[in-house]
């Protein structure tokens, strides 16, 4: 049986219609504290539908087994399954080939996949790894670990006060020297939506390798690394509306065959002896082990159900939502929003004047209001901007305007409550 064969795209409307969209995510039916759930959290994790919650059930229930080499019934259908959302994954990528589909545990172990397999090997003393100051601690600290393994250096993009990549400083700083660019599609932390397109081109001018935390781009933009024509592009799915500790990373197939493992075991070689061994080919020779099987069957449910509602649509929804929730918040004198690039995902970043980020979120979290508050791994962008932490909300296609003004309401009460 077909992974769309079980998770079937059932809803393909000409209207996006977010009314009858909540009702396929049981979380959303929630009262908390009284008040009816409000998940503005979905930047940290996105809730889970129907769909996927219904194909993870299958998994374990109906069709388990260990994957490859199995002729029995069941480990062909996990077999199946398991192959055919590698499938899905590469549709939704806009891979050429499913091979260069891997299945990691999230976007931390892709970029960890390319750091140790693909730079490491390659660079020395004196090359340089070039982020930018945008990015997510997963897509610093595994750098910082390679340049301190290799004395190569880490060389950072400075970002404007509005929160965006300084273009003209990032085309200065590629050259020779340059042994990969490493930068986030969308931020996590304000939502800035990066012109990835033209970085990957600027630095193919020069043969620079680039890889893509997209982390916070699946659920909101429509992807084609084809077309972006990055080598690699790394996604979580557990933001993506699917299970918690798997993922995807993208590797143009050409960059996968040259690359080692950096984890043995099971599965990803062809042949073991004492003396030797040969390893398997792309992308096995990177999934060592027993792989998380329902993982990546509720991966691709989740990817067939995003399609299903199909993401131009997604994304303009998601646009009218950042417009009027920015317009709100800009209406209270009391609030400061903390990044306001131009191109943006619907997240707003924010502090309320004279009361700490932590202090907002407990007292939202009272309204049935969930925001992240802190730093959002992303500790770098809070020194830039010389704050501690903020609070933030973040929001998907199933969020709504109503929840916008429960939001700018609640923010309204906090003030009230420390007499501001």
């Amino acid at each position: 049986m077909s992974i769309e064969a079980e998770t079937p795209i059932h809803r393909r409307p000409s209207v996006f219609d977010v009314t009858c969209v909540r009702l396929d995510f049981p979380a959303l039916q929630q009262i908390i504290h009284k008040e009816p759930l409000a998940y503005l959290d979905n930047a940290a994790s996105a809730q889970k539908p129907t769909t996927v919650i219904d194909a993870l059930s299958a998994a374990y229930t109906f069709n388990y087994s260990n994957v490859h080499r199995g002729v029995h019934t069941l480990s062909q259908r996990a077999t199946d399954a398991y192959e055919g959302a590698r499938e899905i994954a590469q549709r939704f990528l806009g891979a050429s080939r499913a091979e260069e589909v891997v299945f990691v545990r999230g976007t931390t172990e892709g970029i960890n996949l390319v750091a140790q397999s693909f730079v490491r090997p390659r660079i020395e003393a004196g090359d340089e790894i070039l982020i930018s100051e945008l990015e997510h601690h997963s897509n610093i600290v595994p750098w910082q670990m390679v340049c301190q393994q290799t004395g190569a250096r880490l060389r950072v993009v400075p970002i404007t006060d509005r929160g965006e990549v300084d273009l003209d400083v990032y085309a200065d700083s590629l050259s020779q020297r340059t042994a990969i660019v490493a930068v986030s599609h969308v931020s996590n932390s304000l939502g800035t939506i990066n012109p990835v397109r033209k970085m990957v081109e600027l630095a193919k001018q020069h043969g620079i390798p680039t890889l893509i935390d997209g982390a916070q781009a699946a659920p909101h933009l429509s992807l084609d690394v084809g077309n972006l024509g990055c080598d690699f592009y790394t996604v979580s799915g557990h933001k993506l509306f699917g299970p918690t500790g798997i993922g995807v990373l993208y590797g143009r197939l050409d960059r996968l065959e040259e690359m080692e493992p950096y984890q043995g075991g099971g599965e990803m070689i062809r042949s073991v002896t004492f003396e030797s061994t040969e390893y398997n080919s792309p992308p096995h020779k990177f999934e060592a082990g027993t792989p998380h099987i329902a993982g990546a069957i509720g991966l691709a449910a989740a990817m067939a159900y995003v399609e299903g509602l199909g993401l131009d649509a997604i994304e303009a929804y998601e646009k009218k939502l950042l417009k009027y929730v920015t317009r709100r918040l800009e209406e209270l004198p009391e609030v400061r929003l903390i990044g306001t690039a131009d191109e943006k995902a619907a997240v707003v970043s924010f502090l309320v004047d004279g009361v700490h980020a932590h202090d907002v979120g407990t007292i939202l979290d009272q309204k049935g209001i969930a925001v992240r508050v802190g730093h959002h791994c992303a500790q770098p962008v809070m020194d830039r901007f010389g704050v501690p932490a903020t609070a933030r909300a973040s929001f998907a296609f199933y969020n709504t305007i109503q929840e916008a003004d429960r939001l700018v309401d609640g923010i309204e009460y906090v003030l009230e409550v420390f007499g501001r």
